[in-house]
């Protein structure tokens, strides 16, 4: 197993397990990104911010390509195996209060995968649709990406994912319809005959290769030009 592979197994296993007192009394993670929010200046007049809300996909994402963040006006404030709860507790926190234009919302995996307990399908959905509410609320325009394809999760084998990640985004490509705000499908784009990521594109079934960021890249790119273009 890869080393950041490893890395982002045991986080998963840790939000499950709870190990220790400071993490169970800072359940979303608001520390993580404390310090760099206060650090990061007001956007310009004329910067079109966008800040990646998600798990360990886009955590992992200013790793594996620190330019794509460095040369664009993005802010990942992705973290390692939370799941749909955890974000939207610090929704305000590390999306609006960075006055962005634009949010991308990846989630849903980790929910499916039992990370803070059991999560049903719709609970997903409807706590994306809090986030969606919360960012238009806010002048903020909502891209709601599809959840990757996976197979399988290393650190919980056996739930499925291949089965339940293509009805879970059949509710969110409903729920952005309804809320008239942009739907990006990854999965459409990546997914192979399992229903799973290609091996080119994954190094353990769910997390990316160099690849697999890079696909992804080319459709958030067209998605936030086309929000801003309709915007203009």
């Amino acid at each position: 197993m890869k080393v950041q592979t490893l890395i982002w197994t045991m986080a998963s296993l840790l939000a499950l397990l709870n190990p220790n007192k400071s993490s169970a009394q800072d359940w979303p993670n608001l520390e993580k990104y404390k310090k760099a929010n206060t650090e990061l200046s007001a956007p310009t007049e004329d910067e079109n911010r966008v800040v990646f809300m998600g798990n360990s996909i886009t955590e992992g994402w200013s790793n594996a390509n620190p330019d794509f963040f460095k040369n664009n006006p993005y802010v990942n404030r992705g973290i390692s195996g939370q799941t749909t709860p955890q974000m939207l507790l610090r929704f305000r926190q590390d999306v609006i209060d960075l006055q962005p234009k634009i949010v991308v919302i990846l989630a849903g995996t980790n929910d499916i995968a039992g990370n803070t307990g059991p999560m049903t399908l719709e609970q997903i959905r409807d706590n994306m649709l809090s986030m969606v509410e919360l960012a238009k609320a806010n002048n903020i325009f909502p891209i709601v990406c599809s959840v990757l394809p996976a197979y399988d999760y290393p650190w919980r084998p056996g739930k499925q994912p291949n089965i339940k990640i293509p009805k879970l985004n059949a509710l969110l490509k409903n729920m952005a319809n309804e809320q008239r705000v942009m739907y990006l499908d990854y999965f459409s784009a990546m997914a192979d005959d399992r229903n799973g990521l290609p091996k080119a594109l994954t190094t353990d079934e769910v997390h990316l290769t160099k690849a697999g960021y890079t696909e992804m890249e080319k459709l958030v790119k067209k998605a936030i030009a086309q929000v801003i273009n309709n915007e203009d």
